[in-house]
């Protein structure tokens, strides 16, 4: 099997199908694009979702903290809480662990969210640090019950841009390397947009405009995110190409290592999708928090199509763009 996350057919055949719901509580299941699980407590519902850190040991502590809370903002819901379970390879310093905890911590209160528990380890089991993080929040049961779904002819946007977590982690791991090639400015450019991977913003106003649908960008870039997003709802979608924006340390990285920027994991990024009359509203309000989007196209009936002059098939994702450089 390849590194990375397991693809869709991988999913259905070996995680779906061996699973049974048998709760009435719970409200929303596994599925392909679908980031969080809900559970039914009376007028409200707890919103929960987990998710590792396994492509690099630098910033982990503050990835942690942010990939789960993206995760729980795509439901339209702050995050309350979260749990970390730490999993540190024997040689592991209680400084190194306790610095991976004050980032957690402080990137926790940026957002308003406490750590409520977890697990820490020394382990043979693993060469590097690996940390899982579980995030919970709470929703209105009615606001879950009546909530939008998406159609033919909502737009597509896309908040910041592509590739953003995937470029600051190759520039941590590969700084010396990338300074000797494209200088200070460049590296730092890139290692800055670890700044960025939070959309818990953006998540959170969306869903009081009532958009129809958001899914964050992980593993599998952009096209991979669109496309889960269209696997679950059933329909297809026309992207534009030249919509997508791209930071210049994106660009340079992903031609330095033959890689695709749209489909390198970009955590800080939400794919959103909107009716369009509705549309307005929502730039307003990202306008005036200076939230960056672009509309990178729309949801047709069938066919997933990347429109770049002429049209190319956007294929399921596979192992990340990550994987070939670190």
């Amino acid at each position: 099997m390849k590194v990375g996350k397991l693809s869709t057919d991988q999913l259905k055949e070996l995680i779906f199908s061996t699973l049974n719901k048998k709760r009435e509580e719970i409200l929303v299941t596994p599925n392909v694009g679908e980031d969080c699980a809900c559970v039914d407590f009376g007028d409200y519902v707890c919103v929960m979702s987990t998710d590792p850190i396994t492509g690099t040991s630098e910033e982990i502590g503050k990835l942690a903290v942010h990939i789960t809370c993206n995760d729980i903002a795509s439901s339209g819901v702050s995050p309350l809480g979260i749990m970390l379970t730490i999993m540190a390879p024997v040689g592991t310093t209680e400084k190194e662990i306790k610095n991976i905890m004050l980032d957690a911590s402080s990137e926790a209160d940026k957002l308003n969210v406490d750590i409520i528990g977890g697990h820490t380890e020394i382990t043979d089991a693993v060469n590097r640090i690996v940390i899982s993080s579980t995030g919970i929040g709470k929703q209105s049961k009615s606001e879950l019950i009546n909530k939008d779904k998406p159609k033919i002819g909502d737009l597509i946007i896309l908040t910041k841009g592509a590739g953003i977590e995937g470029t600051g982690i190759i520039c941590f791991e590969k700084e010396d390397e990338l300074k000797r090639i494209f200088g200070e400015a460049i590296v730092q450019e890139g290692k800055s947009l670890l700044d960025k991977v939070s959309v818990v913003k953006e998540g959170i106003i969306a869903g009081k405009v009532g958009v129809s649908c958001m899914h964050d960008v992980t593993e599998g870039g952009v096209l991979g995110a669109v496309w889960e997003m269209c696997d679950l709802y059933d329909l297809g979608c026309s992207i534009y190409n030249d919509k997508i924006h791209i930071n210049e340390s994106t660009k340079l990285v992903c031609d330095h290592y033959n890689i695709n920027p749209l489909r390198l994991i970009s955590s800080g990024s939400m794919i959103i999708g909107i009716d369009k009359n509705k549309f307005d509203l929502l730039k307003d309000r990202f306008d005036k928090k200076n939230i960056a989007f672009s509309v990178i196209g729309e949801f047709i009936e069938t066919g997933k199509v990347l429109i770049d002059n002429g049209s190319e098939v956007i294929d399921p994702p596979e192992s990340d763009e990550l994987y070939k450089v670190i």
